[in-house]
This record gives structure tokens, sequence and C-alpha cells, in this order.
């Protein structure tokens, strides 16, 4: 796994990635973190989520996308499915749905520059070694770098 430091969305819009990846819960919250910074910016990616059905636990594993046009340019933003709530003490990152999604991820944008933040262990209070492994394991092959952020 390759990372840079940064703010994952200002590099997307300089054009470093086609695609950026932040997880999400499966509430339609988005209202913290990564996942509040996407809205703003990316208020198509939301709309996304809020698409889905608030609450379901099939959702799990999976993602919505939205593709953007800013600055001359096509992103692509995943709103990954990783976590069932945000709500409550413990951690919430679902080790088996951030699998599935980086394979989902895998099949549906190889050729693209993907770019995401510590996916699961912000938050959602995921161990990053073990979610870094499972990303490599997953993207393996892919153009993919993490973003820690910097600001």
């Amino acid at each position: 796994m390759r990372s840079v430091k940064g703010d994952l969305i200002t590099l997307a819009l300089a054009g470093e990635f086609d695609v950026i990846v932040h997880g999400c819960n499966c509430q339609g919250a988005m209202g913290k973190g990564i996942a509040l910074a996407i809205k703003q910016h990316f208020p198509e990616a939301y709309a996304a989520d809020r698409a889905t059905e608030k609450g379901s636990r099939a959702k799990l594993g999976s993602f919505s996308s939205a593709t953007v046009e800013r600055q001359g340019r096509s992103i692509v933003i995943v709103n990954a499915y990783t976590q069932f709530d945000w709500r409550g003490a413990g951690m919430k990152a679902d080790y088996d749905a951030i699998r599935s999604v980086m394979r989902g991820i895998a099949l549906h944008f190889a050729g693209y520059r993907i770019g995401y933040p510590k996916i699961g262990a912000g938050l959602a209070g995921g161990d990053w070694a073990r979610i870094s492994d499972i990303i490599d394991e997953e993207l393996d092959g892919l153009d993919h770098i993490l973003v820690e952020f910097s600001g």
C-alpha cells in the first residue's frame, strides 16, 4: 500500500484520483469525519447514500456511488458501507464488510486511480493494521493510495 499525506478531497479535485472511497454507516448519517466533508463537497454522494435503504443490514459490505464533475474532470465518490451504526460504545468497523466492499471496488474500478483515508480506523475504531492488510489483499494489483490526513 502506497501512502501520501494530505487531504483526500483536495487531492481528488487536483486530479490525483479517479475514485475516492470513504467508509459509511448504514444509517444514512454522514454527520462526522470524512463522511461529513464528502457530504459537504459532493452532495451527489450524499444523495446516492440517501437513495439506499436507511438502516438496512443488507448494505453492509456493499457501496453506493456518484460520479461528479468538478473543475473539468470526473470523480467517482464511493460510499463504502463498512459499519452498521455510529451510535454507542465500542468498535463499529466490520472487517467482513470492509473485505466485501473492497472486493467489489476491485471488480468495478480496476484501471482507475483509487484514493481513500484510513477506512474503519477513525471514528469506527477498527484496527488499522488489520484493515490495511484487508485492503492490500483485495486491491492487489490496482493503483490505490492511502491518504493520511494532514491539514
